[in-house]
């Protein structure tokens, strides 16, 4: 079931950034707290080879006062369920409504993966593998407060047997780097009780071609070194013609990416609102992905958030 309080306080749109990785815990809160103070609801925080996730989080909920903070995602890869629960139940208790698990990763093939030529141990096939991480972290014992209200918890689903558990298990799903028509596929699936908060990328940049070839790397970047964003791009009726040979097809880059101006940025919101989404959490791309984009961030607030 919904829980408007926290669906509400989420908004219609939100930022989602990895480029808070690259720069100091003072820095990212002078981020965060302008963030919060031009008026979005939510905050969502990717995990690479940075701070931890629950570091982070902690971070971002200390620097303000009403936003809510999501990970987006958690990997499953990188903790052990009875850990992450505690983590989830110790952010809750100390930052009643204001935190979001997203739970994911896709490193879970038979084999030991490597990223960044760190080895990762893999815990099985994507689907078995979340549930019993999920079955896991609901048995794991506490013996402190119970938070009130409890944090909410989403799944990282693309494919329809995900989108399923995701609904079926937690409050909904994070679905990232995907078309408005999986919005409305995943709508479909999820049923509409289940929270569903999307990913959209964008560049804001009225010289069309230089936005363009941003928003190109970006695909590319996921097509050939995501096998499961790739796989998820067939799903949706994507060929070899737009996946092939590390360039991107225009009409999948199209799809996954919204640039141009404010209104053609807002219109893509918009679309995913329409079809199905509670909440779009938007990643702004620049020629630097190093760089905070406050600017496009100021930029785009009055926009997105109705004002």
């Amino acid at each position: 079931m919904r829980d408007d309080a926290v669906r509400d306080g989420l908004g219609a749109a939100g930022v989602w950034t990895l480029a808070f990785e690259g720069h100091p815990a003072g820095r990212v809160r002078e981020a965060a707290a302008e963030i919060e103070e031009l008026g979005y609801g939510a905050l969502w925080h990717g995990e690479a080879f940075g701070r931890d996730t629950i570091g982070q989080a902690w971070l971002l909920l200390s620097a303000t006062r009403r936003m809510v903070v999501a990970s987006g995602i958690a990997n499953v890869a990188f903790r052990e369920p009875i850990t992450m629960a505690a983590a989830e139940r110790t952010l809750g208790e100390a930052f009643p409504g204001r935190y979001v698990l997203g739970l994911g990763g896709h490193r879970v093939d038979d084999t030991v993966s490597e990223i960044d030529g760190y080895p990762v141990p893999t815990r099985g096939k994507a689907l078995s593998t979340m549930r019993r991480y999920l079955d896991s972290m609901d048995a794991a014992p506490s013996h402190g407060p119970v938070p009130e209200p409890a944090p909410r918890r989403l799944v990282a689903a693309l494919g329809p047997k995900m989108l399923a558990l995701a609904a079926e298990r937690t409050w909904g799903a994070h679905p990232y780097f995907v078309p408005v028509a999986h919005t409305a596929l995943a709508r479909g699936i999820m049923g509409p009780g289940a929270f569903l908060g999307v990913e959209q990328a964008v560049v804001l940049d009225t010289d069309i071609e230089r936005a363009r070839e941003v928003a190109t790397r970006h695909v590319a970047d996921y097509v050939t070194g995501a096998p499961h964003q790739a796989a998820n791009m067939r799903r949706m009726g994507f060929g070899d013609e737009d996946l092939a040979g590390g360039r991107p097809s225009r009409r999948l880059v199209d799809a996954i990416v919204a640039y141009g101006d404010v209104d053609v940025l807002h219109a893509r919101v918009r679309d995913h609102l329409d079809a199905g989404a509670d909440h779009v959490c938007v990643q702004v791309l620049t020629a630097d992905p190093r760089a905070l984009p406050l600017p496009q961030w100021r930029e785009l607030a009055p926009a997105l958030l109705g004002r």
